[in-house]
């Protein structure tokens, strides 16, 4: 089994001896002996090569496909992309993790990897589904993830700008998704000419944690009159 933990929070470190998966090319270093295999069709989830093929297709389907290879090997390895900073989540039990596909960097098998639709992507660059990772086994499972900038975790209630959300604790039903929150909206929202601001995600689920990011994608939206 492997523990991850952040060292200098550019970098995450994982310890132990096992498999388990990661973004393709992350490894930027490591102490002991390591193997590293591209995964073709992703986790296939205890379902053999058609779960892997019906995980491929939805994620591909949704845009919430990535590039991921699996690390199996004993000692020390580190991981960082693009001088992002980490942070790491810890999955009780029946948790689970709500992602954007981007901010993924490594996470056990032992947790389902999977997509749920929440139905707001029309309104800004996070699409209509999520990646989830479910923990469906009885012990305590961590996940890596990246954001752009040092990252700010909130505890719900609490609302925040969809381009800037990275992360979310949720149930495996999809309690704790975000509901959509649009009382700035008006006629200047219709052609472009916005304080930015006009929709928002809120989030309500008790003891619920957010993750969010200081730097915005950029709205998939492009209308406006001068």
């Amino acid at each position: 089994m492997f523990t991850f933990n952040i060292e200098d929070e550019l970098f995450c470190k994982v310890e132990g001896t096992g498999k388990f998966c990661a973004k393709k090319g992350a490894m930027v270093a490591y102490k002991g002996d390591f193997k590293f295999d591209k995964m073709l069709l992703g986790p296939d989830n205890g379902g053999g090569m058609m779960g892997s093929l019906l995980g491929m297709a939805k994620r591909k389907l949704t845009g919430e496909n990535i590039q991921l290879m699996t690390v199996e090997g004993s000692g020390s390895i580190y991981f960082a992309t693009n001088a992002y900073h980490i942070s790491v989540f810890s999955l009780e039990p029946g948790d689970c993790l709500s992602i954007e596909s981007e901010n993924l960097l490594a996470f056990p098998l032992e947790l389902k990897y999977d997509v749920r639709f929440v139905g707001s992507g029309v309104l800004s660059q996070k699409g209509l589904a999520t990646t989830v990772l479910s923990n469906l086994s009885n012990q305590v499972q961590q996940v890596a993830v990246m954001s752009d900038g040092n990252p700010l975790m909130l505890e719900a209630p609490c609302v925040v700008d969809p381009d800037a959300l990275v992360a979310w604790t949720s149930d495996p039903n999809g309690g704790g998704d975000p509901r959509v929150t649009t009382n700035n909206f008006s006629w200047k929202t219709a052609i472009g000419q916005t304080s930015g601001e006009s929709y928002q995600f809120q989030f309500n689920q008790p003891n619920q944690m957010v993750l969010v990011q200081p730097s915005e994608r950029l709205s998939g939206l492009k209308i406006s009159v001068d």
